[in-house]
């Protein structure tokens, strides 16, 4: 008897794998943007530092100690540039911050003025305790500064130990113009130092950039003052280099005159120098996002941060 082969129907593939995939994929295309552009839009307010750094945690890590001292040294270093050059000497100056920020800024990012840190702060690129300790380094890296310079003139010349370079005191009609000054140089310090940090990767770029910055500051308040202003040897647009160009009046006819001064001079020379730093910081950002930068990473909206 012939048999009959029977064939069997092929079994039919099912597509429902490839359409839970093909659906999964666009899930994950889409949750990328999304958390791209979340990122990104944090915008000015948001924490680009580390959440865990605090006041009991800081001092763990050995790290926050050559931070420390490299903002020591590397303020020291620059209170000296400026404080037997001189302001007028932009050049000299733009080549010595260059130098000094690429050489510490591995340890803390070569902050080296309270008026960056002031926007560091502001800007929350930096935790509040992080600040304070930077400032305290930069005062003393400043005051060392001082204690070198007059040892050094008192050793080589007959000039009194305690004879620098000093800003003339402000005077009552001169004071808002020299605030002024002070309050516009900061600002386009801290825009500068702002930018840098996009190529903080190469900190031979970042340092040109600040130091440019630097040079570009004093261009601008030198000639303000000088050619149309008639005013001489009168901003530093650094606080912690300012206490050492003795800012602070220490003599006048009763208290109330020594104190009106030194809060003058505090405004001038302190407090909106740091207020101009801030500014100086949103500038950046404002602009930066405004070219479509991620101000979480510098980079455009499909950084790799963010696939992390």
């Amino acid at each position: 008897m012939a048999t009959t082969k029977t064939r069997k129907a092929p079994a039919r593939k099912t597509s429902k794998p490839k359409a839970a995939s093909a659906k999964s994929a666009k899930t994950v295309e889409a949750r990328v943007p999304a958390q791209t552009s979340e990122k990104c839009m944090k915008g000015f307010f948001a924490k680009k530092f580390d959440p865990k750094e605090n006041i009991l945690t800081i001092f763990k890590s050995p790290r926050i100690y050559g931070a420390i001292l490299g903002e020591v040294i590397g303020t020291m270093l620059l209170t000296l540039v400026l404080l037997l050059l001189g302001v007028y000497q932009p050049l000299y100056i733009m080549f010595g911050v260059i130098a000094i920020s690429a050489a510490v800024y591995g340890l803390s990012g070569a902050n080296l003025n309270p008026i960056v840190t002031a926007g560091m702060m502001a800007t929350r690129r930096m935790s509040a305790i992080r600040g304070i300790l930077y400032l305290l380094a930069q005062l003393l890296g400043a005051w060392l500064a001082y204690f070198v310079s007059i040892r050094f003139i008192s050793h080589v010349s007959d000039e009194p130990a305690d004879k620098l370079p000093a800003i003339a005191e402000i005077a009552s009609e001169n004071f808002f113009v020299i605030t002024m000054l002070e309050f516009m140089g900061a600002i386009v310090i801290a825009f500068f130092f702002a930018r840098a940090l996009t190529y903080k990767r190469s900190a031979l770029t970042f340092a040109a950039i600040y130091g440019t910055g630097m040079c570009v500051a004093l261009l601008i308040v030198i000639v303000l003052s000088s050619s149309f202003l008639e005013l001489q040897n009168n901003f530093i647009m650094n606080p912690a280099a300012a206490f050492m160009y003795k800012v602070l009046p220490t003599a006048g006819e009763n208290f109330g005159e020594v104190f009106g001064a030194i809060c003058q001079s505090l405004l001038a020379y302190v407090v909106l120098p740091m207020v101009g730093g801030v500014i100086g910081f949103y500038l950046a950002d404002f602009s930066g996002k405004l070219s479509g930068e991620c101000l979480a990473c510098g980079k455009g909206c499909d950084c790799k941060e963010i696939k992390k």
